[in-house]
């Protein structure tokens, strides 16, 4: 039977991120999105994902879901088939940018979240391309929906979260690293270092593309991943 295929979305995003994935991969095996729920540490987040998991399948994260799909991979590689890390990085945050965190978190709490995404996070999310205003509008309404209180929580995970260096150079499955080619979040040599970290994985870079090459070149990402589906 052909492995289900788990979705980890990115920081304030939900299944929408990964809608044409989901029509794409779902008509060959199961698709799910996995949300993180109010955890506020990234191993809370894992273990709530495993415990609600199929027994095994393929798992994709991108951002935030790749830190946490790192994490899921740590903790149980004998559930894991393949995995693919998208637009992410497997270091833990450095000190200047946890520290930036916190005046977010604040005017988070104090309403201010539409602000917050709009002038602080959206801004760095794309390049530029046809599709950008539709995708910034529906990054907006997906933050909206999940709400204040989880982006308090995952800007708390992402403070806290491990190097996963060591985790990544275990990784006997097969693997797929792809990255937007202008993606300023998570830039291209982070991705080069899991490649290199991996043995045996796949380098893919979407040109046209920034940190959510999902939305922005979906073809070209659903090419990459049946590739990756079909190692």
């Amino acid at each position: 039977m052909t492995e289900p295929l788990l979705l980890l979305p990115g920081m304030m995003c939900d299944a929408r991120l990964y809608g044409p994935q989901m029509s794409a991969f779902s008509h060959q095996r199961p698709v799910m999105v996995a949300p993180f729920g109010l955890h506020d540490t990234v191993a809370a987040m894992t273990a709530d994902i495993l415990a609600n998991a199929p027994p095994r399948f393929a798992l994709a994260g991108l951002s935030m879901g790749g830190i946490v799909a790192m994490e899921v991979i740590r903790q149980a590689p004998d559930r894991v088939t393949r995995l693919a890390l998208l637009d992410t990085n497997p270091k833990a945050e450095v000190a200047a940018v946890a520290a930036n965190r916190e005046p977010q978190i604040a005017k988070v709490m104090q309403g201010q979240l539409r602000a917050v995404m709009r002038d602080e996070m959206k801004p760095n999310y794309l390049t530029d391309g046809p599709n950008t205003g539709q995708i910034l509008d529906l990054c907006m309404a997906m933050a909206e929906t999940i709400g204040a209180q989880a982006f308090v929580t995952q800007s708390r995970a992402l403070q806290t979260r491990p190097d996963q260096q060591d985790t990544l150079r275990a990784v006997t499955v097969p693997t797929l690293v792809l990255c937007g080619e202008d993606d300023s979040l998570c830039p291209l040599h982070r991705h080069e270092l899991m490649h290199e970290l991996i043995p045996g994985s796949t380098l893919t870079v979407i040109k046209s593309a920034g940190h959510l090459p999902t939305l922005e070149q979906p073809d070209a990402t659903n090419k990459a991943l049946s590739q990756w589906l079909t190692r």
